[in-house]
């Protein structure tokens, strides 16, 4: 018996990989000489430092940078296995676990720590970087990014504008002389998990500014600056960036880093499956086991465990596909259409405050693959 075990995070109790093994524990009571492949995995979102360094049996680096209100911050970003691959999540630089109800102002964050995360990459030899855009505190376009990587962002008068995006209607001129010369070979995927524009009723201001303290009014102002600011963008590298699919991700840093790096978008999950090499450990496995804290109908668009499915599935079309979370939510029925998923058991047993979900689950959670590995015998 083969089992790959590829959950996501259970969010604010385990890790992808701590998931995984207390999975392997619970099947291992059952079929203690089943082979097992643990494969932890991400969306692109939290988490996915961690999950693909453990998959890659890669290192955390830490890097004291600028953050979201200029105050210097520990961020950690990944160099996975290869030694060539760097993954950042920005939200560890600019992210809005930075700032609280008295701080949070989006006019004055900026996304600079996470530009200096980038260049501390290219001096550990990074050769590709995987960017996470979620968990913003920011809506300066990417523009503190640029400027970490050596852009000049200048005014009428020839001067840098200062941080935030408070400064973008006083853009006049980009210039990208000194930015540094390794990025011009260095490709950036960026795992988003939204699809929004830069600017517009659905772009970053309207949409991510009021999560991140900003009043209707603030919003407006936001968004004349955004518009502004993607006017220069687009006069400087002659591409429209303001209508571009998630160019408004982390208030509008995939805008950004499409404009001053060798950046594309991706999706999350792909890259994920790409890098742990998950469809190759699927092969001749008999059962897949995935999961993470909470599924539900949303699950289908672009969550871990339908993304490990549909990988599962394209690879054996007939391998069962278990799915192990703490809550269960609404209409779930639409993840059993097109044989995607076969099974989705909750891993709450009995009734629990959060507190105690959080507390009790790496033992529920191999209470429950435990539970799901007898039935697999009985079957068998």
């Amino acid at each position: 018996m083969k089992f790959v075990i590829a959950p996501d995070s259970f969010k604010g109790s385990l890790t992808a990989k701590e998931v995984a093994l207390a999975i392997k524990e619970g099947i291992s009571k059952i079929f203690p000489h089943a082979l097992f492949e643990l494969v932890p995995m991400a969306d692109g979102g939290e988490g996915t430092v961690q999950s693909l360094v453990d998959a890659t049996h890669g290192t955390l680096i830490q890097k004291k940078v600028t953050g979201p209100l200029e105050n210097k911050v520990t961020a950690t970003y990944g160099l996975l296995g290869d030694k060539k691959t760097a993954v950042i999540e920005m939200s560890e630089a600019s992210g809005i676990s930075y700032i609280d109800k008295k701080t949070a102002n989006p006019m004055i964050t900026t996304t600079y720590g996470t530009g200096e995360l980038i260049i501390d990459a290219l001096n550990h030899d990074a050769q590709e970087i995987i960017i996470g855009l979620g968990g913003s505190a920011t809506n300066d376009g990417g523009a503190g990014m640029a400027q970490a990587i050596g852009a000049k962002l200048l005014d009428s008068n020839g001067n840098n504008i200062a941080f935030g995006a408070k400064s973008l209607d006083k853009l006049s001129k980009i210039d990208c002389t000194d930015i540094d010369k390794r990025l011009k070979h260095i490709p950036i995927k960026i795992a988003a998990d939204v699809t929004n524009p830069l600017t517009g009723q659905n772009g970053a201001s309207f949409i991510f500014g009021p999560q991140k303290g900003a009043t209707p009014n603030v919003v407006r102002q936001l968004e004349k600056n955004m518009i502004h600011y993607s006017t220069i963008l687009q006069e400087s590298f002659h591409k429209n960036f303001a209508d571009l699919s998630g160019a408004g991700a982390a208030g509008g840093l995939g805008a950004g880093l499409m404009a001053f790096t060798n950046a594309s978008m991706a999706n999350g999950i792909n890259i994920i499956i790409n890098y742990t090499n998950l469809k190759k450990k699927i092969v001749n496995a008999d059962f897949v086991f995935t999961g993470e804290g909470s599924v539900d109908f949303q699950t289908q668009f672009g969550k871990t465990p339908f993304g490990v499915a549909k990988a599962a599935k394209s690879i054996l079309p007939n391998i069962p596909v278990i799915v192990l979370t703490g809550k269960i939510g609404n209409d779930i029925d639409s993840l059993y259409q097109n044989n995607t998923f076969d099974a989705v058991f909750s891993t709450m047993n009995g009734p629990k405050n959060l507190e105690q979900a959080f507390k009790n689950s790496k033992q529920d959670i191999s209470q429950t693959a435990e539970n799901v590995a007898r039935l697999i015998h009985q079957l068998r």
